[in-house]
């Protein structure tokens, strides 16, 4: 039985991209949480502005509901999840949901940010989701790695800590 997977982290730490990945490698669907955004949201991060918890609540409803369907079989979803209580509340569709938190410096990140014009999330809003961020707790089933590495070194690390390959 695997456990859907939230690939976490600030915008530009490369959890679209190594969600990708780890779903490959483990052979479950991907999902991407900028696809759940309603075109409100959108529009409000397009034009400069950062979410709040408002705008936040029914996307990660719906982001609960796509990992509560995957709770058995597994899956791989990346979602910012920055905040304890983001991730709470999709813990409470599926409490067995693990986190892979993608970690990096500011600088590491505003370099990848850069190679990655025309995303509706500008560079300018770097420095809230880090303001925002709030690192794992010791009570939550969850990896912490650094993303200053290879997409492979990032996902062998995982599997590594998690204990191997989570196939059904």
């Amino acid at each position: 039985m695997a456990s859907p997977i939230v690939v976490m982290g600030v915008s530009g730490s490369g959890k679209s991209t190594v969600g990708a990945a780890l779903a490959q490698r483990l052979r479950v669907p991907f999902a991407d949480a900028d696809d759940f955004h309603p075109p409100a949201n959108i529009a409000k991060m397009t034009a400069g502005e950062a979410l709040d918890d408002d705008d936040r609540y029914p996307w990660l409803e719906a982001i609960g509901e796509w990992l509560a369907e995957r709770c058995t079989t597994g899956g791989v979803m990346s979602c910012s999840a920055l905040k304890r209580k983001y991730r709470d509340q999709l813990r409470r569709h599926c409490p067995e949901v693990e986190l892979l938190h993608l970690r990096g410096t500011p600088e590491v990140i505003g370099r990848r940010q850069a190679s990655r014009p025309g995303h509706f999330m500008p560079s300018s809003l770097l420095k809230s989701q880090f303001e925002t961020l709030e690192p794992l707790e010791a009570d939550e089933r969850g990896v912490d790695i650094d993303v200053d590495q290879s997409i492979d070194g990032i996902i062998d690390t995982y599997v590594a800590a998690t204990g191997g390959d989570q196939e059904s």
